[in-house]
């Protein structure tokens, strides 16, 4: 194998998906295939024998599947896996969403409203996915899964009153596992409004907010276009769609869009940052979490020009070290924490500072 390239371990129970995928990946240069495998149990013998840098795993496979396969890589022989998934259902969403918790890095999507995507679209997700796995930091990723809250944790009711204090959220690669650790890091009383970014196509993200919504008593949902920001609500961008905060005489509002991406993402931390530091000032706090790219940067510093407080992932936890690296070159961070501490670290600077404004 060529030292300068990464070898891909290609799992898929379709031979011509295994067929195109070694097409595509063979015509990228930074990775070459090493092998494929038509179920879990040929991947895990392949694995053991060719050892390769980076597997892409289909999700739903016949005999041991996707998510069983996972769990067995990341005890035995931990490495970077890119996930395959054709989701069209909430119970093929939620599977997908489940190998990221288990430590999968990305998933590429192969479906969309019901149709194959086009392969060039494919390709081009699926190259981006593996730079990802490439960068990937595997410690982090194969740490224990966070554990759920119990089922009968009741959401707070809505607050009739508007946010007076903002906590705004990027993530990437990586980012539902540490988003669970965020979310439930969150004090039942939490006397502010979360917004989070986590990069991820439609139809994926209201499954991830009732996943995060399990681990929390606040009220965790996709965001509306129009809604009164309240204090005690975590609100999560809609895959494929930006979300800002705008203020008018009630409050402050959410506000979606369909603009073109940011840092080529859409939803893009960006965009929310700068408003959320309009809006809330010294009463926002910033938090750029693991991931690709520099996408919360820049935000990050407008939330930190605002007066507003800063956090990074640090770089032990992050899966992927590049958004947070470039958010604290760029930014700077008041703290530098693992996601379990987050909701800590940022209870404490917006103390800071409402003790500061003599509030």
């Amino acid at each position: 194998m060529s030292s300068s390239r990464r070898s891909v371990l290609i799992v898929d129970d379709s031979a011509l998906v295994r067929t195109v995928l070694r097409d595509v990946i063979g015509g990228m240069a930074e990775f070459e295939v090493i092998g494929t495998a038509s179920d879990g149990g040929q991947a895990l013998e392949a694995i053991r024998a060719l050892a390769p840098d980076i597997v892409t795993l289909d999700v739903e496979m016949p005999l041991l599947d996707g998510l069983a396969t996972l769990e067995r890589i990341m005890r035995e022989s931990p490495r970077p896996v890119v996930m395959l998934s054709g989701a069209e259902t909430v119970g093929g969403v939620d599977l997908t969403l489940r190998a990221l918790e288990l430590g999968a890095v990305d998933f590429v999507r192969k479906n969309s409203g019901g149709r194959a995507r086009p392969m060039a679209e494919i390709a081009v997700r699926l190259h981006s996915a593996l730079l990802a796995a490439a960068a990937t930091n595997i410690r982090a990723v194969s740490r224990p899964t966070p554990r759920a809250a119990p089922a009968v944790r009741i959401a707070r009711p809505l607050a009739a009153t508007a946010a007076r204090a903002a906590i705004a959220v990027a993530a990437s690669t990586g980012g539902p596992r540490a988003l669970a650790e965020v979310v439930a890091s969150l004090p039942a009383d939490l006397d502010a409004a979360m917004f989070i970014v986590q990069h991820m196509p439609r139809g994926f993200t209201a499954g991830l907010a009732r996943r995060l919504a399990q681990l929390t008593p606040l009220g965790v949902a996709e965001a509306e276009d129009g809604e009164l920001v309240a204090p005690g609500r975590v609100y999560l961008a809609p895959g494929g769609r930006h979300m800002r905060v705008a203020t008018g005489a009630a409050g402050a509002h959410i506000a979606l869009d369909d603009g073109p991406p940011v840092w080529g993402v859409k939803p893009a931390a960006d965009p929310l940052f700068v408003t959320v530091a309009g809006a809330f000032g010294e009463a926002a706090v910033g938090v750029v979490l693991t991931g690709m790219g520099r996408d919360g940067s820049l935000g990050l510093s407008a939330i930190r020009d605002a007066g507003g407080g800063t956090i990074v992932q640090d770089e032990a936890t992050s899966a992927v070290y590049g958004m947070p690296r470039e958010a604290l070159a760029v930014a700077g961070a008041d703290e530098v924490v693992a996601p379990a501490d987050v909701g800590a670290a940022a209870v404490r600077l917006l103390a800071r500072r409402h003790q500061r404004a003599g509030r």
